[in-house]
């Protein structure tokens, strides 16, 4: 397994959090505006919905070019940008869109859920390195970041299906990104409970 390569954190957060920053300063520019393409009619969120899928394409070839790395759950996400996305624009149907984030939280809860039934936690596959922790703190942390997926997916569904469109776009950029922020920050306790010290390493 090739080891990820250093790269520096201004340019991994550029490329990383770029592309739905700027899904947010150009739907706040175009949410108002209407273009005419092959005699049909788009929305300024469709419009920005085109542009931000190969956006986010690029951005993810670059970080993997970069970092010689792509997590599973960075995968499962960038297909489901370029189906969904690629969906509302060809439909012409912002529906497809705002239901992804649903999907990813869903599909990321089912793997998770899938693991604790088998008496292992998928978690600790992903955040080993940067979290060393002893397995029950593993299996609990999972069991939360489950259920707080499961949640995270239902609060997207009412968000977008009773809100305007412009509420979910700023849900979707910032609401979702603080919430996960909120969720870790909670779990100071199960950290310090369960963390394995490495200072005498080496």
């Amino acid at each position: 397994m090739a080891t990820p390569k250093h790269v520096s954190p201004m340019i991994k957060g550029v490329l990383e959090y770029g592309p739905v920053l700027a899904f947010f300063v150009a739907y706040v520019l175009l949410k108002d505006k209407t273009f005419l393409v092959g005699g049909q009619e788009y929305s300024g969120f469709i419009a920005v919905t085109a542009a931000f899928v190969p956006l986010m394409v690029i951005c993810s070839g670059l970080l993997w070019k970069l970092t010689g790395h792509m997590s599973k759950m960075q995968a499962v996400t960038l297909v489901l940008v370029v189906v969904f996305g690629g969906l509302s624009v060809w439909l012409n149907d912002e529906r497809f869109f705002k239901m992804k984030p649903t999907l990813i939280y869903l599909i990321f809860g089912m793997i998770l859920g899938f693991g604790l039934l088998r008496g292992q936690s998928y978690l600790r596959v992903v955040m080993e390195e940067a979290l060393p922790m002893q397995h029950e703190g593993w299996m609990i942390l999972t069991r939360r970041v489950c259920a707080f997926f499961f949640g995270l997916a239902l609060l997207n569904e009412v968000i977008w299906r009773t809100q305007s469109t412009e509420t979910w776009v700023s849900f979707k950029t910032f609401g979702l990104t603080l919430a996960i922020l909120a969720f870790f920050m909670t779990q100071g306790k199960l950290f310090q409970k369960y963390g394995i010290e490495q200072d005498n390493e080496g």
